[in-house]
């Protein structure tokens, strides 16, 4: 897992680690069953506080894509499936709406890359 940190980002560093662990774990750099890092050895790694790091690695798991299993530590979980499916409904619905439109599918994309782009800002 390779994760840093952009201090000159719009992004805070907890939406900055979060980000990248979910992307690892969506793009499957980050397999089911891996075993991350401790929240304080990520902390000390990257130069920030551990309540950063422990509030990414709480909400990714709220988000299915991490468990922790006590003092096993965290590990990706098989949830990641479940969040693609909600991904995919989410773009089903959205395909839907844009058609009923008259929307471009290259509008349509432009539309999807926009938002993203503005949400990880």
């Amino acid at each position: 897992m390779i994760v840093s940190i952009d201090t000159g980002s719009r992004l805070s560093p907890y939406e900055q680690v979060r980000s990248q662990v979910a992307d690892q774990i969506n793009t499957g750099e980050l397999p089911v069953g891996s075993k991350l890092p401790t929240v304080r050895n990520l902390a000390g790694d990257l130069g920030i506080a551990p309540n950063t790091v422990a509030r990414a690695y709480r909400e990714l798991e709220a988000a299915g894509l991490l468990e922790t299993k006590g003092r096993a530590g965290t590990f990706v979980a098989a949830g990641k499936d479940k969040a693609r499916r909600k991904a995919a409904a989410a773009a089903k619905s959205y395909a839907r709406t844009v058609i009923s439109l008259g929307i471009s599918d290259d509008e349509a994309l432009a539309i999807v890359g926009a938002a993203l782009r503005a949400e990880s800002r």
